[in-house]
């Protein structure tokens, strides 16, 4: 069926999203008595992060001021929970926040992280990254939103709205194109401009546009030969034109130069004050090669912040708040529930109670794993539940843990279920360096072993992306992606194995198959190039520009072994009565959904916007909306996603700004990239 849609005009394409930010005229007037009264080596001081000998010179405080009333305000690390010198809940990390394609969850643990830090005295918490999954390889994309601008904008938005509903600043991280680890100081991101505003910009825009987020930290990399952190078309050009008047701060130790750093918009060097010291800057102001007005405007963004959370006037700490929180476990289980993903399920699941045991193996059996780097903390003490503890607690099961590098194959053969704990972990998989895309410790040939032994085997992988399957996959049972799911990911994957909860979590990014399949394996691994060799730099081409992912396969013809948005549950669903209607700010899509199953579980509907005959080139499709529901056997649900006018639109280089696209295209209502339940034709004029 066809309708004829008329839209706004292209201007309201470019309107920003209504945000309401924090820094109002009373805190930018106060901001800027107070820098009117600092004198330039202040204002220096203000600028970097403490050093010195000092209680605060531990890399993680802005500078305090006495005799101006400016506090030491505590910043720390990171999207999993708080860390630096303290213990605090462990939650998910971020691929798996993604996978859970639930708004709610993301809220949830961006607020539990606010609640406790609150509780530490922390007023900046260094997160969320959003950097966006080109490949498998990438060493932090456990940290990170997967590969769709969209899901992860949303995602991010409502981790940030929820952290700073507690009164704690966010800050969004590594800006830009920081998509890999691989020698990050060295390494140049190479990306068209349409290509960076389609893919890599979004998820930062919508957090300053629609969150309000309080900090954007910067990221190691080159893009387009200028170090991010003195890159005035990035910070000036770009994110201060979206409306951003927050802080922007330096990545630790991602400073190269004096000058780059004062005239390229960066508000704060961190940890220390390495190039924005005062002996440095003197010269510069002195001579007159910068203007101090350029110094006062980076005190006035830090001043006008701390301003508007209030940390001038309170202290940050909330001591009423236990540093073991009920709210915050609630949270933190609630989003380990629902990120996991099973991808294959040969009918070994949810376990069955029988006579026979349910034996446990493998290097993340009897631990909670997580990923290194910034994105690794210290749990409370007593706090975490392994997958065997947890499989241990379930009732009318025997289970038994087995020395996974020495099995015993009598025991194993014998065995009613075999679920194997296995991928990567904090030294496998960490920030710094990239990772293999085969599993570590020659795991895949003990999981294949294990498949002949017994062919009830389940493998449950923990790790912040895809990993290389050929070697068992066809053998394995069961198979699901369990992330790194924080201190009560034992008690969730039990409650899910067992089949008391229904798998929910759906593939933020396309499981290939193969690191060969995927759009940007060619353009992934840094390499020298003569042409353009400069000292040791290394350069990155995003070659497959806006066709990255699940937008590529059509782009380059290849087909995902599991595609983006793909996940099962232990039910089924239909879709019905589709109605594609036109509202003040965009497209409204409604819907019905009913479980069709015999369990209650969660379905995840996906709206894609596929164009027909487009003059210009565009993906064949792009996710646009979604939403996730849970209900029980029998029951059906109208739901209505919307789709803003801006989606419809892409970035035209030639006038550097949005652009509408008109013609035809298809609304696709589908339970992931490949699997269109429903579609409507629609001509929008």
């Amino acid at each position: 069926m066809k309708k004829l849609l008329t839209l706004l005009c292209a201007a309201a394409f470019c309107m920003p999203l209504a945000a309401g930010s924090k820094i109002d005229g009373d805190a930018r007037r106060r901001a800027e008595d107070i820098v009117s009264r600092m004198t330039l080596e202040e204002k220096c001081r203000l600028i970097h992060g403490e050093q010195g000998k000092s209680e605060y010179a531990d890399g993680f405080h802005i500078m305090p001021n006495d005799r101006l009333g400016i506090p030491a305000v505590r910043m720390a690390d990171g999207p999993q929970g708080v860390r630096n010198n303290t213990r605090s809940t462990y939650y998910p990390c971020g691929i798996s926040l993604a996978a859970s394609w639930n708004r709610t969850v993301a809220g949830g643990v961006g607020g539990g992280i606010g609640t406790d830090a609150r509780a530490r005295g922390v007023g900046i918490m260094l997160c969320p990254g959003v950097n966006i999954y080109r490949t498998a390889l990438c060493g932090r994309n456990f940290e990170y939103y997967g590969e769709d601008p969209f899901l992860a904008s949303e995602t991010a938005a409502a981790y940030i709205g929820g952290m700073q509903s507690k009164g704690v600043m966010s800050t969004i991280k590594h800006f830009a194109l920081n998509n890999q680890e691989y020698d990050r100081h060295r390494t140049g991101s190479y990306a068209d401009e349409r290509t960076i505003n389609e893919i890599y910009f979004p998820t930062f825009r919508k957090a300053v546009e629609k969150a309000d987020v309080a900090c954007v930290m910067t990221s190691y990399n080159f893009l387009n030969s200028v170090h991010a952190s003195e890159n005035a078309w990035l910070i000036e050009s770009n994110l201060r034109k979206w409306g951003f008047e927050g802080i922007v701060m330096s990545d630790w130790t991602s400073t190269y130069t004096t000058y780059g750093c004062l005239v390229s918009g960066l508000d704060l060097e961190m940890p220390h004050g390495d190039v924005l010291n005062y002996e440095a800057v003197r010269g510069f102001v002195e001579n007159g090669v910068v203007d101090e007005a350029q110094i006062d405007r980076k005190c006035v963004h830090i001043l006008q912040s701390l301003i508007a959370y209030g940390f001038l006037d309170n202290e940050v700490q909330d001591t009423s708040i236990p540093e073991d929180c009920d709210e915050s476990r609630a949270s933190a289980l609630a989003a380990a529930l629902e990120g996991p993903v099973m991808l294959k399920n040969d009918g070994v699941l949810p376990l069955r109670r029988s006579s026979k045991k349910i034996i446990v193996l493998g290097p993340n059996a009897d631990r909670v794993p997580f990923g290194g780097g910034s994105g690794s903390m210290t749990p409370v003490e007593g706090r975490n539940v392994t997958l065997y503890a947890g499989l241990s607690r379930l009732r009318g099961y025997k289970v038994e843990l087995m020395d996974w590098q020495n099995p015993d194959y009598d025991l194993l053969r014998k065995a009613g279920t075999v679920i194997y704990a296995g991928g990567f972990d904090h030294d496998s998989e960490s920030e710094g360096f990239d990772r293999t895309y085969e599993l570590p410790e020659g795991q895949n040939e003990t999981i294949a072993r294990l498949a002949e032994a017994n062919a009830n085997l389940v493998v449950v992988i923990y790790s912040g992306g895809e990993v290389d399957v050929r070697p068992w996959l066809d053998k394995a049972a069961g198979l699901v992606m369990a992330w790194y799911p924080g201190q009560e990911g034992g008690t969730a994957m039990a409650s899910i194995l067992s089949g008391a909860v229904s798998p929910s979590g759906r593939l933020p990014f396309t499981f290939w198959g193969s690191l060969e399949a995927n759009p940007a394996y060619a353009n992934y691994h840094a390499s020298d190039n003569p042409s353009r060799r400069k000292s040791d730099r290394k350069f990155a081409e995003y070659k497959e520009g806006i066709f990255l992912g699940y937008r590529g396969m059509e782009r380059f013809g290849v087909k995902p072994l599991f595609p983006f948005g793909y996940g099962l549950t232990y039910s089924s669903f239909a879709y019905s009565d589709i109605d594609v209607a036109t509202a003040e700010e965009g497209l409204e899509v409604k819907f019905k959904v009913t479980n069709t199953g015999r369990c209650r579980a969660a379905e995840v509907a996906q709206i894609y916007l596929a164009p027909i005959g487009s003059e210009v080139l565009k993906p064949s499709i792009e996710l646009k909306g979604y939403e996730k529901v849970a209900l029980d056997p029998g029951k059906s649900v109208t739901l209505t996603v919307k789709v803003p006018y801006s989606s419809i639109s892409h970035y035209d280089t030639g006038v550097h700004d949005w652009v509408c696209d008109h013609g035809r295209y298809r609304v696709q209502v589908a339970a992931s990239s490949t699997d269109v339940r429903l579609s409507e034709e629609i001509v929008i004029k």
